[in-house]
């Protein structure tokens, strides 16, 4: 057969990598997403690298729509979360990945040395502040948000609040992925999925967290008002006040789980689930 036989373009083909199959959009996110990842404090320390602390997602109007913690590694935690590789939040509909354009990091480094053979006591000490430090950041969201609302399906336990330590917060996309993503028309129809995704996990599992339909009403409420705000300015009218619609009202607090205030134990929650084990490879051949 001559050389431009199938057989030896069978031959001769080779597997593309990994790194190149996902679309542009995800791969340019990625990139983004390792540079943050990978930047060192004014102390030489990956900002990342920390094993305790907490971090915030925020989406294409700057507003904060999730905030979480770990005790095991900032960035396998993020990872998990913006890769699609989290058992939880990710697969719950809880959060979206397309709709995260920003993150912002708090390591804990005072932590980093921190063992449970260290003492009982002591590693339940530093739980209790890393609850603080993660329901602080939590209330930030809070107050900064819009609709005083975010997507955590858990409210963190409620603590007093602390002064949070130095942060660093990046974009995550790029100005082309922002204006092909951020378009009203389609962020519409994307959180308009999302809450048909989130709706078909409600109704397929039946028994699922107050938390979760609780996110399920925020995320109507995000979407009711993106809607309007949409409206608005086809019809060349003011932007409307979010206040219009009171979360709270329709929700309850979102300072404290309703069924425990004092939230002096921590509910089950699909946001509980143990991490898979191992390092991701973001940082290689994804």
């Amino acid at each position: 057969m001559s050389s431009h036989g199938k057989s030896s373009l069978r031959a001769s083909a080779v597997a593309p990598r990994k790194s190149t199959l996902p679309a542009d959009d995800v791969q340019s996110f990625r990139t983004a997403l390792r540079e943050a990842l990978s930047e060192k404090d004014d102390r030489g320390r990956v900002w990342s690298a920390a094993k305790w602390g907490v971090y915030a997602f925020y989406d294409y109007d700057g507003e904060p729509i999730y905030v979480g913690q770990t005790k095991e590694k900032l960035s396998v935690r993020v990872q998990r979360h913006l890769t699609n590789q989290r058992t939880d939040a990710v697969a719950m509909r809880v959060l979206d990945v397309f709709e995260v354009a920003e993150i912002e990091i708090w390591p804990l480094w005072q932590y980093e040395d921190l063992k449970k053979s260290d003492g009982a006591e002591q590693f339940r000490a530093a739980e209790r502040d890393l609850n603080a430090h993660e329901y602080t950041a939590y209330l930030e969201a809070i107050a900064e948000s819009r609709h005083k609302a975010i997507l955590n399906e858990k409210i963190p336990p409620v603590s007093e609040p602390i002064t949070l330590p130095a942060s660093l917060r990046r974009s995550l996309i790029s100005e082309q992925t922002r204006r092909e993503r951020g378009h009203p028309d389609i962020r519409i129809a994307r959180r308009a999925e999302t809450i048909s995704r989130l709706a078909a996990v409600t109704r397929e599992r039946g028994e699922v967290s107050e938390g979760l339909r609780r996110v399920l009403v925020v995320q109507a409420v995000r979407l009711a008002y993106l809607s309007a705000e949409r409206l608005a300015f086809v019809e060349g009218h003011p932007i409307p006040d979010p206040a219009a619609i009171d979360v709270t009202a329709l929700v309850g607090s979102v300072l404290h789980e309703r069924s425990d205030p004092e939230d002096t134990e921590d509910a089950e929650s699909t946001e509980d689930l143990p991490e898979p084990d191992g390092e991701l490879d973001l940082f290689s051949e994804y």
